[in-house]
């Protein structure tokens, strides 16, 4: 996937989740942020943040924010809309050996009403996760969550019900930081995702865990599926 016509920023405050204050050329804009989570790790003035810019008329926010750098030159994706595609992207080409077939996206299942984010073959079930928490205590270990999440455990519950009607269930971890070399689940973060993450196991969901390639050249982002990441121990 390639980003195009991105401009650089900085950061000066993340508020009300969804909205970010940069400074662009010299001016103060307010951009979108399209990441839901808490963003620790990421969130500290001065950190260089690459947008994009819309030329929709009926936008309120003409920017978006995509990409962070923090300050020892780690990228991170911080939108969290484009990790389904990253996964789809990779699918497609033969970038994700465990899977392959007929995709189709966000297809309603389950008895919590639930949208799915890959659906392959009918009976591939793939619930993506964006992964940018890496903490001072374990440097170079992705976390999940960064924030309490009970639409995650839900996510989770659900998988466990189809892999238990014989289905393949994978719960997908796209590490979306250049830094990181393992994964593991936060669990001093959201102890209850933990539990059903491990409830999900004894099920038969299985857990895949990638990491993203992040590169910056010529007013343009490259991102990408790079390889399989084992599970810190």
């Amino acid at each position: 996937m390639i980003i195009k016509d991105i401009l650089k920023s900085k950061l000066i405050k993340r508020y009300k989740r969804f909205l970010m204050d940069v400074e662009l050329d010299g001016k103060i804009v307010t951009a979108h942020c399209p990441n839901s989570g808490s963003m620790k790790s990421l969130i500290e003035e001065g950190n260089v943040v690459y947008l994009t810019k819309s030329d929709n008329p009926n936008r309120k926010l003409k920017y978006t924010a995509e990409i962070m750098q923090l300050k020892d030159g780690t990228l991170a994706c911080i939108n969290t809309q484009l990790p389904n595609y990253l996964v789809e992207e990779g699918i497609r080409k033969g970038k994700i050996k465990e899977i392959s077939g007929d995709i189709r996206r966000e297809v309603k299942y389950g008895e919590e009403n639930s949208r799915i984010d890959l659906l392959i073959n009918d009976n591939i079930f793939v619930e993506v996760k964006n992964v940018t928490l890496a903490e001072t205590n374990l440097p170079s270990v992705a976390q999940f969550p960064d924030a309490k999440t009970t639409r995650g455990a839900k996510h989770l519950r659900e998988l466990s019900k189809e892999a238990k009607k014989g289905n393949k269930a994978y719960n997908f971890y796209v590490v979306n930081r250049t830094d990181c070399k393992t994964f593991k689940i936060a669990e001093h973060i959201d102890p209850d995702y933990e539990k059903e993450s491990l409830t999900a196991a004894k099920a038969g969901v299985k857990i895949l865990v990638y990491n993203t390639r992040i590169e910056i050249k010529d007013n343009n982002v490259l991102i990408e599926i790079d390889k399989r990441l084992d599970q810190y121990k």
